[in-house]
């Protein structure tokens, strides 16, 4: 065997140092721009979800400029108007429930005495706590009225949200260019099956879409014949509310149940807790019944795939990977048929073998 010299050996160190120094840097710009590619990934999921109203308008004869400013002022038209209808009654809400939290506190503590009054102790280590939240409660406040101190953040954000809003209105207006350089990342023998995926990824989040229309649509129009029943303030506009939470998995759930529940106080702390049973109600009933069933009907993804992948977007990423759950769930699921799937070889036995694995002890 021939033996290295020590310059050769010098130069094989010196290679495999650079490799890894390179591999580690590479590897913390990724971890330093992940938010911005799930932001950027995000971009083209909308683009992908906008792109159908748009040619369905420009393949009758509509030019796409024309048809992409139609169907974008369509959209500002239904988020302003919603904003307009939405935004100050909520804050007015949240205003009156704040005035109001010490009566609510107080009131509480009544009622838990009454229940706990065959325990005394336990009562008043209760009411010492509330005490204490009552006196924490003008902190709150106050720091809601200086929200004011964030505009620097907020401004930031909104620049961060015009150009996010951007990168989707380019990509919409003039996709071509955006897909030649999509389909020159793989090779010509490939390219088939890169295009049968984009395919397979659009249809599928367009379902997406028009599933969680569905779905929010019921879950909104429970919610308002609920909440109207109860007679909590606000109830179509807590009803509308329940429609853009639907849209992200589980977290959602807080964003509909919170302010709601919240203003129930108003009418009663019984209202309140009755408001509270309906939302985990609805919400367990939903999503573990009726919106699996209706996405997996429309973009054929079952169930245990969805909640799997929503443990590690959510773990990985947050609030972003939580609402990325699905789309990259269909993009990976769409990937994996294209350029996997296809080249396995058919088993006849398949169902066979799969209904050995469940029926085995049925026997």
């Amino acid at each position: 065997m021939q033996r290295l010299s020590g310059d050769s050996l010098f130069k094989v160190f010196s290679k495999v140092i650079a490799f890894t120094a390179l591999m580690i840097v590479l590897l913390w710009l990724l971890f330093k721009v992940s938010g911005i590619l799930l932001v950027f990934i995000l971009a083209m999921v909308i683009a992908l979800i906008v792109n159908a109203p748009v040619s369905w308008l420009e393949k009758r004869n509509i030019k796409r400029a024309w048809a992409s400013t139609i169907v974008f002022s369509c959209i500002v038209l239904v988020i302003g108007l919603i904003s307009w209808l939405i935004i100050p009654k909520i804050a007015k809400q949240l205003q009156t429930l704040i005035n109001n939290l010490p009566d609510y506190i107080s009131q509480i503590n009544v009622q838990l005495n009454s229940w706990l009054k065959n325990y005394p102790g336990l009562a008043k280590e209760i009411t010492s706590s509330g005490n204490n939240l009552s006196r924490i409660i003008p902190n709150a406040s106050l720091i809601i009225t200086k929200a004011g101190n964030i505009s620097i953040y907020i401004a930031g954000t909104i620049f961060l949200f015009i150009l996010f809003i951007c990168i989707i209105a380019y990509a919409v207006a003039r996709p071509a260019p955006l897909l030649e350089i999509y389909f020159s990342l793989f090779n010509i023998d490939k390219r088939e099956k890169a295009e049968k995926a984009l395919l397979h990824t659009s249809t599928m989040l367009i379902g997406w879409i028009k599933a969680n229309l569905i779905g929010g649509t019921i879950e909104a129009i429970l919610t308002t014949i609920f909440l109207t029943i109860m007679g909590v303030p606000g109830a179509w506009v807590w009803g509308a509310l329940v429609i853009f939470a639907a849209m992200i998995p589980n977290l959602g759930f807080y964003i509909m149940t919170l302010p709601p529940t919240l203003v129930a106080f108003s009418v009663g702390p019984y209202t309140a807790l009755w408001v509270l049973i309906f939302f985990i109600a609805m919400s367990e009933l939903m999503s573990d019944l009726v919106m699996p069933r209706l996405l997996s009907s429309k973009m054929k993804i079952h169930p245990v795939s969805l909640l799997f992948m929503l443990l590690v977007m959510g773990v990985a990423f947050g609030l972003v990977g939580v609402f990325l759950t699905v789309p990259v769930t269909a993009i990976i699921k769409a990937y994996y048929e294209a350029f996997f799937q296809s080249e396995q070889e058919n088993d006849p036995l398949l169902e066979e073998r799969i209904d050995a694995v469940i029926y085995h002890h049925a026997e």
